[in-house]
């Protein structure tokens, strides 16, 4: 079952390797690009964020054509990423892919028993929910066998919490915290408790804001992030990406706002030549209209 591959993807890509070649071409000292020979690791984070994101964004317009343009862009990416380390002798794009196969195997038992790639095939009987749990352990067994070394570089010391990356997006950040936590039982026993938990965040964030004539700006900021984090704790309850829910949030804001621009400009209207009642009233028309 080793020669199992989905249809049209080619074993031996002729272009992976082109890409290769051309990405160290524009890493070329004397006849690369000079925006290329600038970067550093560091410097494409930014860069690597964009690509992401422009990614997500042709998933929810259902864009394939450009899908499949911003893959290319995060593949881009991922190579450069490869070259640079490759340049400084850390890595290559090859010990990249070599230690991602062996971490897919390594966490799917259920579909490599053994943990060997010839023993794919074999049927197995386990669950969605049961894959996760064994995926969790799998990730604690990994964590334990790293070296004294990798354990102080990484700067995770011997925390549950010590594998969840700082840099990832707040809301997702908050959401792995919050899943390594429920993973050793330091977590609410029903979503009821956390709806309850975000009230009273919501009433401690009320009274620092309206505590006393100047705004303890200092306060409302720790208030507001405890209420953020609680938001993001129910929606795990719920199995609902908070990301995503804002995201939809954001599209529909949008939805609406354009709807009000178009009337407006219909009408030879500006916003500022309407009243906030009227503004309200508009925006409640957007919202019957399905925008």
């Amino acid at each position: 079952m080793t020669n199992f591959i989905a249809k049209n993807q080619a074993l031996d890509s002729p272009n992976l390797k082109e890409l290769l070649s051309v990405v160290a071409m524009l890493r070329h000292p004397e006849f690369g690009c000079p925006w290329d020979l600038k970067q550093s690791i560091k410097s494409l984070v930014p860069h690597t964020l964009e690509e992401v994101h422009e990614v997500v964004d042709a998933i929810e317009k259902n864009d394939m054509a450009g899908l499949r343009d911003e893959l290319g862009d995060l593949l881009f990416q991922i190579v450069f990423y490869a070259q640079l380390a490759s340049e400084e002798a850390f890595f290559n794009f090859d010990d990249v892919a070599k230690g991602l196969i062996q971490k897919l195997v390594r966490r799917h038992p259920h579909v490599f028993p053994g943990g060997e790639v010839d023993n794919f095939g074999a049927p197995q009987q386990i669950s969605s929910d049961q894959v996760v749990v064994n995926w969790e352990k799998i990730k604690e067994e990994e964590r334990r066998g790293r070296t004294d070394k990798e354990i102080s570089d990484a700067g995770s010391g011997e925390s549950v919490l010590g594998d969840v990356p700082t840099a990832v997006p707040a809301f997702e950040r908050a959401r792995k915290l919050q899943q390594k936590a429920a993973s050793v039982g330091f977590d609410w026993d029903d979503p009821k408790f956390v709806l309850a938990k975000l009230r009273e965040e919501l009433s401690e964030l009320e009274e620092a804001y309206s505590n006393g004539l100047e705004v303890d700006e200092a306060r409302v900021k720790e208030e507001l992030g405890d209420v953020l984090f609680t938001c993001v704790n129910f929606a795990r309850h719920l199995r609902i990406s908070s990301e995503l829910a804002l995201r939809s949030a954001n599209q529909k804001f949008d939805s609406r706002f354009r709807f009000m621009e178009n009337e407006l400009q219909r009408l030879n209207i500006g916003f500022k030549d309407v009243s906030s009642a009227d503004l309200n009233k508009l925006w409640n028309k957007s919202k019957q209209s399905g925008s």
